[in-house]
């Protein structure tokens, strides 16, 4: 590949095509041109970062590896999203993935942007043995608890899957009560294993999904920003205009707010 014969613009369509190796980014950093010389910079950071990815998946596969060995060979990782929030579900995703496959770029999904999460949604979904989504709303949250409404969407995302699984990895500290699978809880899992990692971006972008929905119903409440969580501007909506029927009247902002709007009515 000439360099030297190709425009900026023709050459960004160029190297979109093929594999960009550090002997191409090496004579486009010879190339006169400063914008050739950028060009290059940006391919050296989008090679070295894809090489930390991979780095990061064969470390956080080996957990499933070392089960496979052990002889289980139906392993979900298992997740939740939208414990915090004063409005909107509780979302619990389980996922089971062959160890052969390989999904570069997963990670916790708090620390991926919007756009990545969207990107590895459609990704896993594709690639995964079979996954399962397990959702409970709110009523059933001030019912229960958030705690036990956590242990019921994860049941409720495992008993959805169309295979079960024979082992079970869970994001956290805490086993799930009456699970009759072999299980395990890993804290920090959302990070440090790759099927934790996805089922944890199904469940985010799952919940997201649900609650962005409610926003046309209610847009005074941003629910389309801040996802149901307890920012500024949802407190301030939550004092101006009261509880809607999708808040979580157990928690105890939304009680003391909801409280004080039936003392002001009497």
């Amino acid at each position: 590949m000439k360099i030297n014969e190709y425009t900026i613009a023709g050459l960004k369509k160029r190297l979109k095509k093929i594999d960009v190796g550090e002997d191409i980014i090496n004579e486009m950093l010879n190339d006169p041109r400063k914008g050739v010389k950028e060009l290059a910079l940006r391919h050296r950071k989008k090679i070295n970062r894809r090489k930390k990815d991979l780095r990061k998946w064969r470390e956080n596969q080996q957990k499933q590896l070392s089960l496979h060995e052990a002889g289980y060979r139906l392993i979900a990782g298992l997740d939740e999203a939208g414990r915090g929030p004063l409005a909107g579900p509780v979302v619990a995703a389980a996922v089971i993935f062959d160890s052969e496959v390989k999904i570069v770029g997963l990670d916790d999904s708090k620390k991926l942007t919007e756009n990545k999460r969207e990107e590895l949604f459609h990704v896993i979904q594709d690639k995964a043995t079979t996954f399962g989504i397990g959702i409970v709303d709110n009523r059933i949250i001030d019912k229960i608890n958030i705690h036990q409404a956590t242990f019921l969407a994860m049941k409720r995302a495992l008993n959805s899957m169309a295979v079960k699984p024979d082992y079970t990895l869970v994001d956290g500290n805490l086993q799930i009560p009456g699970l009759e699978i072999a299980q395990e809880a890993v804290v920090d899992g959302d990070s440090l294993i790759n099927v934790i990692s996805a089922a944890s971006i199904l469940a985010k972008v799952t919940r997201d999904r649900i609650v962005i929905e409610y926003d046309a119903e209610y847009p005074e409440y941003g629910f389309a920003n801040n996802k149901g969580y307890g920012t500024s501007e949802h407190l301030f909506a939550l004092r101006k205009y009261g509880p809607t029927p999708l808040h979580r009247y157990s928690f105890a902002n939304v009680e003391q707010i909801s409280r004080k709007a039936g003392d002001a009515v009497e």
